[in-house]
């Protein structure tokens, strides 16, 4: 089935940010491989982007097994014959305390969060080194950005990724693969209700997390797309990465004060054994 139609893998693709990808790269004339580990919500996504032409498939993808993530992606260039994108956007959240968090809250966090970008880098880019073109795009977060008290565990991975991601970018030129992250700030998806909660009432965070203005996932998807067509090397929502950057940089006290107030906040929320 080899030809000139770009394809793309998303992965986390049947919800949130990943769903929205989707759309907006089908709308791109992209063929559109849906990978989630949630095969209902996939198979509705691909029967909806299928509604008047083929544009898409949904493919089970547990992205925390890597031999199912190698057969997907090289199966995938197999038939296709190229790979022009590959999103590696699943993931997941969690609230906690460090000192409640367990090693195996670390380890659900870390495979999902970071080895699963790391299997789907991994593998991607040694298909787009052969081909000598494509693009990898790794979701991290703002909170790869800066501190993010109460949810080290995350940011730890968030982080990660963009530390890999944004080293990647200049590694990869010399091969023409581009590599970009994608780093969300507060957007309108399930993720925040999906989160694990470790020892904190999570509809004390939901509350205050309410009283932000919530991106809405199209918005963000076709902030994404665009930025992946200038090859950015970090795509974040403008406002929020420049008064990150003034806060973080120019005023430390005010960015201090930021800090011990979401510590004080998710520490009110904490459920006592």
């Amino acid at each position: 089935m080899e030809g000139t139609r770009k394809v793309a893998i998303v992965t986390g693709g049947a919800s949130g940010i990943g769903k929205e990808i989707c759309k907006e790269l089908m709308a791109q004339d992209v063929f559109v491989i849906i990978a989630d580990i949630n095969e209902k919500n996939g198979l509705i996504l691909e029967a909806e982007l299928n509604h008047e032409f083929k544009t898409s498939r949904f493919v089970r993808l547990d992205v925390t097994n890597y031999e199912n993530v190698e057969n997907v992606i090289k199966g995938i260039y197999r038939e296709f014959g190229r790979l022009d994108y590959l999103f590696n956007n699943a993931g997941i959240a969690m609230y906690g305390e460090m000192y409640d968090v367990t090693l195996e809250d670390w380890k659900e966090i870390m495979d999902i969060n970071l080895w699963g970008v790391i299997y789907g880098t991994e593998i991607g880019y040694k298909i787009m080194k052969e081909q000598a073109f494509g693009h990898i795009v790794n979701t991290s977060s703002a909170a790869g950005l800066g501190p993010s008290p109460l949810s080290s565990a995350y940011s730890t991975t968030k982080h990660a990724v963009v530390g890999l991601t944004t080293s990647l970018h200049y590694e990869g030129e010399e091969f023409c693969i581009k590599v970009s992250t994608l780093c969300p700030t507060f957007v309108d998806t399930p993720i925040f209700k999906e989160a694990r909660a470790i020892k904190i009432d999570k509809s004390v965070m939901t509350k205050q997390l309410e009283k932000q203005k919530l991106m809405s996932p199209q918005k963000l998807a076709k902030m994404a797309i665009k930025g992946v067509h200038k090859n950015k090397p970090i795509i974040c929502p403008m406002p929020m990465r420049k008064t990150m950057d003034v806060i973080f940089a120019i005023f430390p006290p005010l960015h201090h004060s930021l800090m011990r107030l979401v510590c004080k906040v998710g520490r009110k929320a904490r459920i006592s054994n």
